[in-house]
């Protein structure tokens, strides 16, 4: 019996080893939750780009837009395990897991295959809003309490928790105003309709520079380089806040070992690129590859702390 049973593994394992050396034949379908234009989807595309060239079939991206990113994750978790569809996921996923009852396991449904990059988020406010200064901000928000409305992406994502995190922080209310989407919510703010937000760099810094919005505060540890005379958040008024978003690459369960080692492989060599640090710099991220059986360990701690988050700033699902 023991004989056989080494039989069967050695026989599984050859068998992976052989599809990955195969793997792909036919085009790879990556799911990104949210809509084109948003932080997650220009990297997919960038990422998906790189790919292409590298395992000679196409990557299709797929926008699955909704939830919170949730309709994208629970389409994954329903395909087959062959390495033929991906999910390029942020900071969100494991958001979700901290106020949602959701309808698969964030963790045991998938298969994490990398992380690729992490930075900060840009508070920036409409023109016409009367500060221009994390300062200002707390000063009008103590003033006039429940009168500043911040933009969302969805209900519990990052410019939520980041809005919550900060009004907690800084001892302020503030309302939140939740879209389907980053380039809605975007939409809105440089029409006036909401008055600040926090974006990412990714969708935010080419308004900024247009002038259609403007930087108050950057929500990292330190100043950003492409924001170099815009001071952190926690430096003008809200001691110890730091928020960052990041983004990574998760399978769905099961899929065999060889072609999750080979994605990694492959988009850690384009990662290490200089042509991708300058264009996850442009976008004040950092490229920050990470083997799958320790991204899979930060999935965990991060649902966790937003978890204490959520507890500690009330936030909740609708």
């Amino acid at each position: 019996m023991h004989s056989k049973v080494i039989v069967a593994a050695a026989c599984a394992l050859l068998a992976s080893l052989c599809g990955a050396q195969t793997y792909p034949n036919k085009p790879v379908r990556v799911i990104v939750g949210f809509p084109p234009g948003s932080g997650t989807d220009l990297l997919a595309r960038f990422v998906g780009g790189k790919l292409t060239e590298r395992l000679g079939q196409q990557i299709v991206v797929d926008n699955r837009a909704g939830a919170n990113g949730i309709i994208g994750a629970e389409l994954v978790v329903k395909a087959a395990p062959d390495g033929y569809t991906l999910l390029f996921m942020s900071v969100s996923h494991t958001m979700n897991a901290a106020i949602r009852k959701l309808p698969f396991d964030p963790l045991k449904s998938f298969t994490p295959v990398t992380m690729l990059g992490a930075g900060p988020l840009v508070l920036v406010a409409n023109p016409a809003f009367p500060v221009s200064n994390v300062r200002g901000l707390i000063d009008l928000a103590k003033d006039k309490p429940d009168t500043i409305t911040y933009a969302v992406s969805g209900t519990g994502g990052i410019n939520h928790f980041a809005g919550a995190l900060f009004a907690r922080v800084a001892g302020v209310q503030l309302v939140n105003v939740p879209y389907k989407g980053g380039p809605q919510a975007l939409t809105d703010l440089i029409g006036g309709q909401v008055q600040i937000m926090f974006g990412t760099a990714a969708i935010t810094l080419a308004q900024v520079r247009a002038g259609r919005l403007k930087a108050l505060g950057v929500s990292g540890a330190k100043r950003s380089a492409l924001l170099p005379d815009v001071p952190t958040i926690a430096e003008s008024g809200a001691p110890g806040y730091e928020i960052s978003t990041w983004w990574g690459v998760l399978a769905p369960a099961r899929v065999p070992p060889a072609l999750v080692a080979k994605l990694g492989t492959e988009i850690a060599a384009i990662l290490n690129q200089p042509e991708s640090a300058q264009r996850l710099a442009a976008e004040g991220a950092v490229p920050s590859p990470m083997a799958g059986s320790a991204f899979e360990r930060v999935l965990a701690a991060e649902i966790e702390k937003w978890r204490r988050v959520a507890r500690e700033t009330n936030i909740k699902a609708e």
